[in-house]
């Protein structure tokens, strides 16, 4: 049994807050830079190209890359060996997510009650999804969520006669509809089975996978790639003005599911699809 500490939590989650907001993942800010050297249409590789000096302006004057800072979703996965001892884990998290949007200057965005739509001033709670592993280790992932890309998601009850092509068929229409409200280059990630809630989650662990890896199992590595070609017909183009690069990337992620039902979730992540990752 190892010992933990939540103030270790809580510490981490504050650095990677700051990091998550202000670096993007290097494979995601290089594919824009792969995207930009095939783009034909003129328009839309100086876009692109604006983008990469957005990245680079972040990292020089030490600002956030995106002004809207997003909703924190932390993704804990816990070693069932350990034991964590001075507070309770799920307080330390928002601890991390106070610290890190206060000492980091982000922009809070959270507000307390759905309707009465009053900000909590220090961006928490967070949206936290735990996981239990083998091992003695946490794994903390911070993935901040802007909401232009997340308004744009979609979930949709197919039946189970429904099929490889239904589902892309549902993407594509999930990305004509969205247009350029989220932020093209868009990222898609793709939750299929499980149920309702399930598949909402697996869009969203989607869009945290790093958009060097594909899906290990070939049928969806495939349908992953199809994807990503058919979005890229559409003529949508970066931040909506046409052109080849509507997505940068498209990952999957399946679960087991009822004999009688297709849950599919769709989740946006904009061209800024950020998240940071720490073991402890």
């Amino acid at each position: 049994m190892r010992e933990i500490s939540v103030k270790c939590i809580s510490e981490a989650v504050e650095k990677l807050c700051i990091k998550a907001n202000k670096i993007l993942p290097s494979d995601l800010a290089e594919n824009i830079g792969r995207c930009k050297s095939c783009e034909r249409n003129n328009l839309a590789k100086d876009i692109l190209s604006d983008l990469e000096a957005n990245l680079d302006a972040a990292i020089e004057l030490d600002i956030p890359i995106c002004q809207d800072t997003g909703m924190a979703v932390v993704f804990l996965e816990i070693g069932q060996d350990v034991h964590f001892t001075d507070g309770n884990l799920y307080d330390a998290v928002n601890e991390g997510v106070h610290n890190g949007y206060i000492n980091g200057f982000l922009r809070c965005s959270v507000v307390g009650d759905p309707l009465r739509r009053v900000n909590t001033k220090d961006n928490t709670p967070a949206v936290i999804h735990t996981t239990i592993v083998d091992g003695e280790n946490v794994k903390i992932t911070v993935a901040p969520k802007g909401f232009g890309s997340e308004n744009m998601s979609k979930l949709k009850m197919l039946t189970p006669a429904s099929g490889r092509e239904d589902i892309i068929n549902y993407v594509l229409d999930c990305v004509k509809v969205a247009g350029g409200n989220p932020c093209p280059p868009i990222v898609l990630g793709i939750g299929i089975g499980g149920d309702f809630e399930q598949c909402a989650y697996l869009a969203k662990k989607a869009l945290c996978r790093s958009v060097s890896v594909k899906n290990s199992d070939e049928f969806y590595r495939e349908m992953e790639a199809e994807i990503l070609e058919r979005v890229n017909k559409l003529d949508i183009g970066p931040q909506g003005f046409g052109g080849d690069t509507t997505a940068l990337s498209v990952a999957i992620e399946t679960a087991p599911t009822h004999i009688a039902g297709l849950p599919v979730a769709v989740n946006f992540g904009c061209h800024v699809t950020r998240h940071a990752t720490q073991i402890i």
